[in-house]
């Protein structure tokens, strides 16, 4: 499935601005392409409650909904798919459950990371995080703008066109760079649920990396 990862939006409810995530889904929804559900802290079933509220809003647009980590929250609210880690479900045991037609993505954070993930098991992969952020407890170094241009580099060595999105810290001031560095998208969480108007700040983001891929593609 060809997956649209130019503005990619990952819902928190730790990192919501103070918003319901239905509200912040409705907010950015004239503008997101694709958005995750991550909880790293909530139960099971707040889980499920976030997931079907957002599918609510993000169904009638065409919107995929993927949820982080959670192969058995996804099948049970019907989303789009799932983003893993290189720590969670195997993308193999993944697709095994979701099926041919399920979004599925992979972190992807090192060289050797980027040489071994099993493409045809993928639509995507994220690579970081490039910079720094505080909406995750992640206590790697950031890979940098170089980072991101190197293991992209090593995706597209093997698949020229396949689809990698850039995550960590990316703002309205270093979204365009992480295109031009490879990136088809940005993954973004505090850039919008915590900006004082989440759907401008998105129309924003969306239309930097939409100018960036159109220069990277008369440049190319």
């Amino acid at each position: 499935m060809k997956v649209d990862l130019r503005l990619y939006a990952l819902a928190d409810p730790a990192v919501s601005g103070g918003r319901s995530l239905a509200d912040l889904a409705k907010r950015i929804a004239g503008s997101a392409t694709l958005v995750q559900l991550r909880d790293k802290h909530g139960s099971t079933r707040a889980m499920m409650a976030h997931a079907r509220a957002l599918i609510g809003v993000l169904a009638p647009l065409d919107i995929p909904l993927l949820i982080n980590d959670r192969v058995d929250v996804a099948l049970a609210a019907e989303a789009d798919g799932v983003h893993i880690g290189q720590d969670d479900m195997s993308p193999a045991d993944a697709r095994l459950l979701l099926g041919k037609t399920a979004i599925i993505g992979l972190s992807v954070k090192t060289l050797e990371q980027a040489r071994e993930a099993p493409l045809d098991m993928l639509d995507y992969v994220a690579i970081g995080g490039v910079y720094g952020t505080t909406s995750k407890d992640n206590t790697s170094a950031p890979i940098g703008i170089e980072g991101l241009r190197k293991i992209a580099g090593a995706i597209r060595a093997r698949e020229p066109a396949f689809p990698i999105c850039a995550i960590a810290g990316i703002t309205e001031k270093n979204a365009a760079e992480t295109i031009a560095a490879g990136a088809d998208g940005v993954a973004v969480i505090s850039a919008l649920s915590l900006s004082p108007d989440p759907a401008l700040a998105a129309r924003s983001l969306r239309n930097i990396v939409d100018v960036a891929l159109e220069q990277r593609k008369r440049s190319a």
